[in-house]
């Protein structure tokens, strides 16, 4: 959430909070079909914006720019976000700058991949 002090959302905030938590639960559900990991806990997930009207905007990345799926990642995304309840819209954009390393996931992906 890029939300400032002065930067108020007109959501409530229990609905934000609810409407966060089902996001990140319905990334939680898209894999890499390469890494035995989803996209959330790899931290190919950059930003997630909640807009007054209730369209979600999310900025990721691949693992690699050439990764097989980068024309159906985004959209396998897209589906996940707009299926929670209350989301009005969906764009994402898929970006490269900074580059995704194995340092940005999480330690539940790592224990996934086998590097504990």
């Amino acid at each position: 959430m890029a939300q400032g002090a002065s930067d108020v959302s007109a959501i409530p905030a229990e609905e934000l909070t609810r409407l966060t938590d089902d996001i990140v639960a319905a990334l939680k559900t898209v894999y890499d079909p390469e890494i035995p990991a989803d996209i959330y806990e790899l931290g190919l997930i950059y930003k997630i914006d909640i807009e007054d009207d209730r369209s979600v905007g999310v900025e990721m990345t691949l693992t690699a720019p050439g990764c097989p799926v980068a024309g159906e990642m985004p959209i396998w995304v897209e589906n996940a976000v707009s299926s929670v309840e209350g989301v009005s819209h969906v764009r994402v954009n898929l970006v490269f700058d900074p580059p995704w390393t194995p340092d940005r996931m999480s330690e539940e992906a790592q224990v996934a991949v086998g590097w504990f």
